[in-house]
């Protein structure tokens, strides 16, 4: 597989994605620790393990787009779908959605 290449997160269990959620956290904080951080001065500021399956399917769905980055309507319509796809997600996604104020879609006639 070359570096351009990338497979994509969708066909994986949800345990699978907390799995490699919860390895890249191990692995980043390991790596501020040899950097000589205190930790009581970084781990607030990190994601979740379920944040970062959510931030893992989002970048899935930015690359299936040919990299682009969603509008602020399709970034809606792409987290709500990861909500949809992996229910136990539903609650971080939308304590994401609010706190960084992607909105939904306007409806006709409002």
């Amino acid at each position: 597989m070359t570096a351009n290449q990338y497979v994509p997160r969708g066909w994986a269990s949800l345990e699978a994605l907390r799995a490699e959620a919860h390895q890249e956290l191990d692995t980043v904080i390991h790596e501020r620790l040899l950097a000589g951080e205190d930790p009581w001065a970084f781990m607030e500021e990190l994601p979740t393990v379920d944040e970062l399956v959510v931030y893992l399917l989002r970048a899935d769905a930015i690359n299936t787009d040919d990299g682009r980055h969603p509008s602020p309507t399709r970034e809606f319509r792409v987290l709500r779908q990861i909500a949809l796809e992996h229910p136990a997600l539903t609650g971080t996604v939308w304590r994401m959605l609010g706190q960084h104020g992607a909105r939904a879609p306007k409806r006709q006639g409002a």
